[in-house]
């Protein structure tokens, strides 16, 4: 076969991901923090953007505040006057040293023509201290107002409310604060100082320390005495290995740690399942010792460490709303507080592009004005986009904002996505980290969307979240006496119109942390026995009168 060049002409078509389009993307999926993070980089990178409110700023201040004054222009003005005086007496005065040189060359007279003069005797006026003692104890006595403490600011500053803020002290400096005093040798601090930045925000170590010596160059001896000094510090519990040694470290130190107590503790998982017939049998006690030492047990704290400041929270903030219309229906709204103001300052560009001479720097501000505009648009694109979807997940779920979570209708990003004729990985990504605020309270965007379950009817499919919701209802209004086993639950939700099988009623109620029905009856029957208990204790106290 010969091999031959030759010229062909081939039309395709393509998808190119240019920087833009990636940028448009990328701002889809970001939080509303993360997005005022990167509009904050943005405008430090580009000298072509700028806030929306940053030009009203300069223009708009002095009206702003004359606006907010108390007084008006008359007043005002009555005002710059007497500023204008007070700062001629106030400065430095140069108006004035010919007055001053001529009240410094004037004769007084006599002490009799001056006491007379004043109409008070020279004593009175002039102190006999010295001058160096007089300004030694003005200097010494203490503040008499706010501003002389240090604290305040003057009047036309704003103060920091957040430099009156205590520091939380936390739980890693406490512990290094007793490390400190109790141990002198480098070696054991240095152990000390390593478990304790092991210790998480409860107040617990890791199960296994076999790595702390052999990083550390140590035995392994030698880190189970610090281990065991370290125990003791306060609050009482903390560099615990398990749940266990953190009660018998708290058990000791209030001096009830015996053989029975032990027991107990060592059998947490028989306590957990209320199982209080074989506790008894292996801490050897009767029934109103057991009920003593359950009760000791539940007074402790399993998690010490909790009590110390920890990292903060950010609060969340909505990034839509859905209120009621006045029509019956529902009205969404972005929330402005969430989206960047940002414009693109053509007015700059076009003085810089008058005195610009370089190729260089022309090249540059041009991409500068490109990808300015380009962030504009895409942040645009985004809000109507978010506010797209949001509205036709309103509208999808429209019982479950009038009835509640038991009229959620099953939901998929496809219906939504050809609903809006967009894409399916673009309704994902406007619905991830994106919350809508309702008048059932705050949800996450993909709240909205679940799966759905076939009705025993043939009927209406029924959303995965509202048979979770019926699970819950079930359980919650349950007998003690008479507690729903999972076949129970899935004979009723069948009864209902709902097809479901049971180990999917067992995998939502283990999603719930809601416990099976033999923890369940044991944890209502004991709850009935604490009742009759006490009613009858309290009956005892309190005979009624023959």
């Amino acid at each position: 076969m010969a091999l031959s060049q030759r010229l062909e002409f081939r039309q395709s078509q393509s998808l190119v991901m240019t920087p833009q389009l990636m940028q448009a993307i990328k701002l889809l999926q970001l939080s509303n923090l993360d997005l005022t993070t990167f509009v904050e980089e943005e405008l430090e990178r580009n000298p072509l953007l700028e806030r929306a409110n940053d030009e009203a700023g300069g223009g708009e201040a002095p009206a702003e505040a004359g606006a907010f004054s108390d007084h008006d222009g008359e007043d005002s003005g009555s005002q710059g006057d007497g500023q204008g005086d007070a700062d001629g007496f106030g400065g430095s005065g140069d108006a004035f040293e010919p007055g001053q040189e001529e009240w410094m060359s004037k004769d007084l007279g006599t002490r009799a023509e001056i006491e007379q003069t004043l109409d008070t005797g020279l004593d009175n006026v002039f102190s006999e201290e010295p001058a160096e003692t007089a300004a030694r104890n003005a200097q010494d006595a203490a503040p008499t107002t706010y501003t002389e403490w240090g604290g305040g600011a003057s009047g036309d500053e704003d103060y920091n409310l957040e430099a009156f803020v205590a520091a939380e002290t936390t739980l890693s400096d406490h512990l290094a604060e007793q490390l400190s005093v109790a141990f002198i040798g480098a070696a054991q601090r240095m152990i000390g100082q390593y478990l304790i930045d092991l210790v998480d925000e409860a107040g617990y170590l890791p199960p296994d320390l076999g790595q702390a010596a052999e990083r550390l160059g140590a035995t392994q001896q030698d880190v189970e005495d610090v281990l065991a000094v370290l125990q003791k510090f306060d609050p009482p519990g903390v560099c615990a290995r398990n749940l266990s040694e953190c009660l018998a470290i708290q058990l000791r130190e209030l001096d009830r740690y015996d053989p029975a107590m032990q027991a107990l503790v060592e059998h947490l998982d028989l306590l957990a399942k209320r199982d209080i017939a074989s506790l008894r049998k292996l801490c050897g006690v009767d029934d109103e010792d057991i009920a003593d030492m359950i009760g000791e047990i539940r007074r402790l704290n399993p998690k010490p460490g909790m009590k110390f400041g920890s990292a903060r929270l950010q609060t969340m903030v909505p990034d839509v709303y859905v209120r009621p219309g006045p029509d019956g229906g529902w009205h969404v709204e972005l929330n402005s507080d969430t989206l960047p103001r940002v414009l693109v300052n053509q007015t700059y560009y076009s003085e810089l592009s008058k005195k610009i001479g370089k190729d260089g720097d022309k090249s540059y501000f041009t991409d500068a004005l490109q990808n300015a505009t380009w962030l504009v648009r895409a942040l645009d694109q985004r809000a109507r986009t978010i506010l797209k979807v949001a509205t036709e997940i309103v509208r999808q779920q429209d019982g479950f904002f009038t009835h509640g979570v038991a009229h959620l209708r099953p939901l998929n990003l496809k219906a939504v996505a050809d609903a809006i004729q967009m894409h399916e990985s673009t309704v994902s990504r406007v619905t991830a980290n994106k919350y809508m605020a309702t008048n059932r309270g705050t949800f996450e965007l993909k709240y909205f969307f679940t799966a759905s379950i076939a009705s025993a009817d043939g009927g209406e499919a029924h959303s995965a979240e509202a048979v979770r919701h019926h699970i819950k209802q079930l359980i919650d209004s349950e007998a003690p006496s008479a507690i729903l086993s999972d076949d129970t639950i899935v004979e009723r939700l069948r009864a209902s119109g709902i097809d479901i099988a049971r180990r999917t009623v067992a995998k939502y109620r283990e999603a719930m942390r809601i416990p099976s029905s033999v923890q369940r009856r044991r944890d209502k029957q004991s709850a009935l026995g604490n009742v009759l208990s006490t009613a009858m204790s309290d009956r005892s106290r309190n005979p009624e009168p023959a």
